[in-house]
């Protein structure tokens, strides 16, 4: 019985998890998205939240919002 219910805790928690992530990456693609970087600043960031999900959104979330120059009203 008790089994049971770490299992049960044990997934709630991955899910609960993986949505936080998802909102994540999908919270720095629009950010990224809608504001204006210099050079290929934009291009770069959004190829590194596609293909590098976790490593790219906490390089953004500490790195890249502060290059962003203007952002969309």
């Amino acid at each position: 019985m008790e089994a049971g219910i770490l299992v049960l805790f044990a997934v709630v928690g991955s899910g609960i998890l993986a949505l936080a992530c998802l909102a994540a990456w999908v919270w720095a693609l629009v950010d990224i998205l809608r504001n204006e970087f210099s050079g290929l600043n934009k291009l770069i960031w959004l190829a590194l939240v596609i293909f590098l999900p976790l490593i790219g959104v906490i390089l953004y979330y500490f790195i890249g919002r502060e290059q962003k120059l203007s952002s969309i009203p």
